[in-house]
Order: structure tokens, then C-alpha cells, then sequence
């Protein structure tokens, strides 16, 4: 029988895997395990009611939505900010690298009233836009803007040193062979990228799916119109139905495990 144990210079994996068993499961396993066993004390008629009725959907498809825009707007831009980084230098590139992740830093109710005092309608952006008929706080382009704004670092830092790292011959080679910038980019630049663009992506959309902090301010909190569904737990919960809140958050995780899914499968596709 082929043993597990794999050949390593440090001793101890049964500990070790011991450990990283125990730790998951305290952390990871046991609280989702504790989600699910909450939600089971629903009926099936109670559980639908309170997971498929019209406000509740409505949260979903904004959520949802605006993470899934949010996500490629990070994913375009997120691209060019990388390539800018690395590729190029120029004064004050320490201090754009370090704005990159100012939204790790900042406190998400900070920057969520930050982005409301920008782009309410008196606001120094907002007052802009709404002579055009542009209206950003408290409607689902004011969750987008936060979504992204909230997302961004973890396009470029996982582009970052992936782009680093590839080696600028291969580019010299394709454009000694005749090809184009467009062909360089798109057919040798590109592929090598895009595992870790998807999975920058990934990251962004997952974060943006639960984000409360830096929304609920800028949101408005409307229902049917500007609720995003963290916020509907939450309420939930100040209502003290732990049930209803546990059952909504379920649905949330398997909507959100199943994209992870799908998304991991097609990257080791593309690597196959």
C-alpha cells in the first residue's frame, strides 16, 4: 500500500496535517457546519418562504450583479494597473503601488462614507454628475463603485507578480517572428496571464458577494431597489430570526461555492 506521507526534509506531516485538519475544521468546517444545521430547523415551506421571496431576490440580484460587474471592471482595469507597475517606471511609483492597497488597509465603514460623502448628490463628484442626469449614491451604480473599489487590490496583486516573473524573451521572440503587438499580446501574453486574471477575478467577485461595510452607506438600503443581501442577514438578526438569517446566508454560500466551482474547474482546464 503506497503510503500518504510524502518525502520531506522537515519531520512531523502527521502532526503537521494533525494540525492543519484541526485548524480548518475549527475555522472553516464546523462554523459552515453550524450555518447549515441552523437553517435545517426550517420547514421546507418556511425555508423557501424565506429564501425565495420578492425582496430576498431582489437583494440576490444585486449582490450577485454588481459583485459579477464589479469583478470585470477589476479584471480590465485591474490588468492595466499591473502592467503599468511592472513594466514601466516612472516618479511617485512607489506612492500609485502603495494606493493600490489602501482598500486593504481602510477601515470598509470609512470607505463606505468616504464614497457617499464623493458621490452624493451635493457631493464633490456627485454634484458633477447629476447636472447630467448621472445619479451614483443610493442607486446600484453607487454598490457598483464600492464593489470595485473594495475589489481592485486583489486583481493586481495577483497579476503582479505572475507578470513579474514571465520572462520578456518570449515577447522578443514572437515580434523576431514576424508577429504583431496584438498577436504578441493575445497570443503569447495573454494566456500565460489569465489563470492568475481569473483568479484575481475570483477573489474580487468573492469578497465583493460579501461585502457590508463599504456598501451599506453609499447603498441607500431601498428594498427592491438598493439592498444588497448582507445587509438583509444582518436585519434578520436584529429581528433575532436566526432561522431566516441562516437560511438566506445558506443560499448565498452555495451560489457562491458553486461559481468558485466552476471557475476553479475551468482554470485547471486551461492549465491542462
Amino acid at each position: 500500500m503506497k503510503s500518504l506521507k510524502q518525502p520531506s526534509v522537515i519531520p512531523g506531516f502527521g502532526l503537521s496535517m494533525g494540525f492543519t485538519l484541526a485548524y480548518l475544521s475549527l475555522i472553516v468546517l464546523i462554523p459552515l457546519a453550524a450555518l447549515v444545521f441552523k437553517s435545517s430547523g426550517l420547514t421546507w415551506q418556511a425555508f423557501t418562504e424565506a429564501v425565495a421571496n420578492p425582496r430576498v431576490t431582489a437583494s440576490y440580484r444585486l449582490s450577485f450583479g454588481a459583485s459579477l460587474i464589479a469583478a470585470l471592471v477589476n479584471g480590465f482595469f485591474g490588468f492595466i494597473v499591473a502592467w503599468v507597475l511592472v513594466r514601466y517606471k516612472f516618479p511617485g511609483k512607489g506612492f500609485v503601488d502603495m494606493l493600490v492597497d489602501l482598500p486593504f488597509a481602510l477601515p470598509t465603514a470609512v470607505a463606505g462614507i468616504a464614497l457617499t460623502t464623493i458621490y452624493s448628490p451635493n457631493g464633490f463628484l456627485g454634484k458633477y454628475l447629476d447636472l447630467i442626469g448621472i445619479k451614483v449614491a443610493f442607486t446600484p451604480l453607487g454598490v457598483t463603485i464600492a464593489l470595485i473599489f473594495i475589489g481592485l487590490p486583489f486583481v493586481v496583486r495577483t497579476i503582479q507578480p505572475v507578470l513579474q516573473a514571465f520572462d520578456p524573451d518570449v515577447e522578443e521572440a514572437a515580434v523576431c517572428l514576424g508577429a504583431t503587438r496584438w498577436q504578441t499580446f493575445s497570443k503569447v501574453i495573454l494566456p500565460a496571464l489569465f489563470p492568475a486574471l481569473l483568479t484575481g477575478m475570483t477573489s474580487a467577485f468573492a469578497r465583493a458577494v460579501g461585502e457590508y461595510g463599504s456598501v451599506v452607506f453609499i447603498a441607500g438600503n431601498m428594498p427592491m431597489k438598493t439592498e444588497i443581501t448582507p445587509l438583509l442577514i444582518i436585519t434578520k438578526l436584529e429581528q433575532y430570526d436566526y432561522a431566516g438569517a441562516a437560511a438566506i446566508a445558506v443560499m448565498m454560500l452555495i451560489v457562491s461555492f458553486t461559481l468558485l466551482f466552476l471557475i476553479s474547474l475551468f482554470q485547471k482546464m486551461e492549465r491542462t
